[in-house]
Order: structure tokens, then C-alpha cells, then sequence
């Protein structure tokens, strides 16, 4: 991983003196740190993402002659995204 230098505004200096006092504990890098911290809420609010209820309009017909039906999944694609 290449090396930067960031900057970031707006910080609470509490906040970052007790991570900061806690990467040492734990004889971290901050950058480790950071990036774990970063990694953990990105992924956390993926986790949590809620749906746009408007995205349940374009749920195709229900009614299907010829396949497989697959409600859930075309709801779920169209709800969440997937696969697009």
C-alpha cells in the first residue's frame, strides 16, 4: 500500500486522543487503525442500507406463464440492487 498523507477536518480532539491512546495499547499504526475503523463503518452501513421503498414500482408482473418464478429474487434485485 502506497503511503499518503491525508488531512482531515472537523475531527473531535477527544475522540481522537482516545483513539489515538488506544492504538498505542494495542501497538497499532494509527494509519492501521484508521483504515480498520474506516473499513468497519463502510461495511456496517452496507450492512444496515436500507431500501428506497420507490424502487418496489419497477417490481415487474407477478404473473408468469413460461419459467421458473422467482418473486423473492426479483423483488430482492429490484429493492436492493443486485446484480445491477
Amino acid at each position: 500500500m502506497a503511503k499518503e498523507i491525508l488531512t482531515v477536518r472537523d475531527v473531535d480532539e477527544e475522540v481522537w486522543k482516545r483513539f489515538r491512546a488506544m492504538t498505542e495499547e494495542e501497538g497499532m499504526k494509527t494509519g492501521q487503525a484508521l483504515s480498520q475503523a474506516l473499513d468497519y463503518w463502510v461495511n456496517e452501513k452496507a450492512r444496515r442500507r436500507v431500501p428506497d421503498p420507490r424502487r418496489f414500482l419497477r417490481v415487474g408482473g407477478i404473473v408468469k406463464v413460461n419459467g421458473r418464478v422467482s418473486w423473492s429474487e426479483e423483488a430482492d434485485k429490484t429493492l436492493y440492487g443486485e446484480g445491477t
